[in-house]
């Protein structure tokens, strides 16, 4: 399975374009979440100049150097861009902020791990305390909207930190459905839910991530109280187009009520997928 992230959108040409201003943190402390997730917490000194937006799917870009290691924060994106070929140009990974926590002065982020395999993960995999994590963000548009009759949640672990987060914002009296893919059962994460919302684990096993189907077989057999939903639905690309057949053809919803994201695709490089985007082969909306 690719790094399970979506990379920064490249220019068309080799002109350097204005850039998003960065921060940079000091990575604290890593924690081993499962065998395959392993959670950052930066904070530091320039902790205060973060400012959060207030979305439950609230995500940063993190800048990567050709080194395959976060910016230093020496340079900005645009001295960058215009002293080196595009070759060594930093690129960019988009993880969700798991959480902040003002009093602590730290957020966290979630990253899955594959091995060698990414960017991003295996750097999180021996991130030490000390370094440096350069950022651009945060961005965002979900959140749970307190009026609905009940709420529905699909993802594969890519999305599993933008689920839990979102699960957290629900309002306390909140019912619905929640469906997670993951490798086996020691991927499976503590989450924090209303009484009223159901979780179920799908185990893949052997087969390859974004290969299954598991996530629109198990929304579509899944009872359907009525349509008077919000659905937050992100993951693996074509998986994600499943479900919207799910959501827009068999159960006929409204575009507002439906928040539906691929955040990698199964046998595309990062850079492959990015460039997709914007082709019929990479939409879902």
């Amino acid at each position: 399975m690719p790094d399970p992230s979506v990379p920064a959108e490249k220019p068309a040409q080799d002109v350097p374009r204005r850039a998003r201003p960065l921060l940079t943190l000091e990575v604290l402390r890593r924690e081993q979440l499962t065998p395959h997730m392993v959670r950052i917490y930066a904070g530091g000194p320039n902790f205060g100049s973060f400012t959060a937006n207030g979305c439950a799917d609230a995500y940063c870009k993190i800048w990567f150097g050709p080194d395959g290691k976060p910016l230093d924060g020496t340079s900005d994106l645009e001295s960058l861009r215009s002293s080196f070929p595009r070759e060594e140009w930093p690129v960019s990974r988009t993880y969700t902020v798991r959480s902040v926590n003002p009093a602590a002065r730290e957020l966290a982020i979630d990253f899955v791990v594959h091995g060698d395999e990414g960017l991003a993960g295996p750097w999180a995999a021996q991130a030490r305390a000390g370094e440096a994590l350069t950022f651009s963000g945060p961005g965002g548009a979900f959140n749970p909207d307190p009026d609905a009759g009940w709420y529905l949640f699909a993802a594969d672990e890519s999305a599993l930190p933008a689920t839990a987060a979102a699960l957290e914002a629900l309002p306390v009296s909140a019912v619905g459905q929640v469906f997670l893919e993951v490798g086996g059962p020691e991927d499976r994460q503590p989450l924090t839910a209303p009484e009223g919302i159901s979780v179920t684990w799908l185990y893949r096993g052997d087969t390859p991530a974004g290969n299954t189907g598991m996530l629109a077989a198990a929304v579509s057999a899944a009872p359907w109280p009525s349509n008077d939903v919000q659905v937050f639905a992100h993951g693996e690309r074509e998986a994600m187009k499943a479900l919207r057949d799910v959501f827009f053809t068999m159960r006929g919803l409204e575009r507002r009520q439906v928040s539906l994201s691929g955040y990698w695709a199964a046998g595309r490089t990062e850079d492959a997928f990015q460039a997709e985007k914007k082709t019929p082969v990479g939409k879902i909306l």
